[in-house]
């Protein structure tokens, strides 16, 4: 892959949205793992079509959309069927994020993956940026954007990679724990790394 690509992570109520869009106000093409896992299960799609063979048409919601709840409810706590499922999604999710890194027009790609380290899509990129937070900071903003109890957020934050490991395996980290201007300061910084980057990436080819 000719592109230059840096993956972008960090848990839940880190602001890795925030810092994306940092990135995009720059031109730079953001390329959003749920976005694209939406698109894969959407009306009409191959995706959707073998699902409803699979788990049968109560999968489906009224007007012919995919019934995420009942999806989720039935594969909660049967880890063969959830496994199933990861095996049919990730491969098209990872063909479809591959086929839109090759038709984006700036220098990089962001591309914004929640479980980078989780689902190994680590692999597809140049670069990891991991999005720092502190646990109890990503409950509270957690808590306050989506109405939802703090054990729930900690069940999530736990069943991803820990903090440390995601430290550990990143190549840039941003703090985002203190203002918007300092953050924005960390992303241009960033950015004018990776313009770098990637012509020396693109020179080789």
């Amino acid at each position: 892959m000719s592109k230059f690509v840096v993956g972008l992570t960090g848990g839940i109520g880190s602001g890795k949205t925030t810092v994306a869009n940092l990135f995009a106000a720059e031109g730079i093409s953001l390329i959003d793992a749920d976005i694209v896992a939406r698109e894969v299960v959407a009306k009409g799609s191959k995706g959707l079509k073998a699902i409803v063979e699979h788990f049968g048409t109560e999968m489906l919601a009224p007007e012919g959309d995919l019934d995420r709840a009942k999806l989720r409810e039935r594969i909660f706590n049967q880890s063969a069927e959830r496994e199933w499922l990861n095996q049919l999604l990730h491969p098209m999710i990872r063909q479809e994020m591959l086929e839109q890194v090759k038709n984006a027009n700036s220098p990089y790609v962001i591309m914004v993956v929640p479980l980078l380290f989780e689902n190994g899509l680590d692999r597809l990129v140049n670069r990891t940026l991991v999005v720092d937070i502190s646990p109890e900071l990503q409950i509270a903003r957690t808590v306050s954007r989506d109405q939802v109890d703090a054990t729930q957020v900690n069940n999530i934050i736990n069943s991803q990679c820990s903090r440390s490991e995601k430290l550990a395996r990143a190549d840039d980290i941003i703090d985002n724990q203190g203002e918007i201007s300092a953050l924005k300061r960390e992303v241009l910084a960033l950015h004018q790394r990776y313009l770098q980057l990637s012509g020396i990436n693109n020179a080789h080819d």
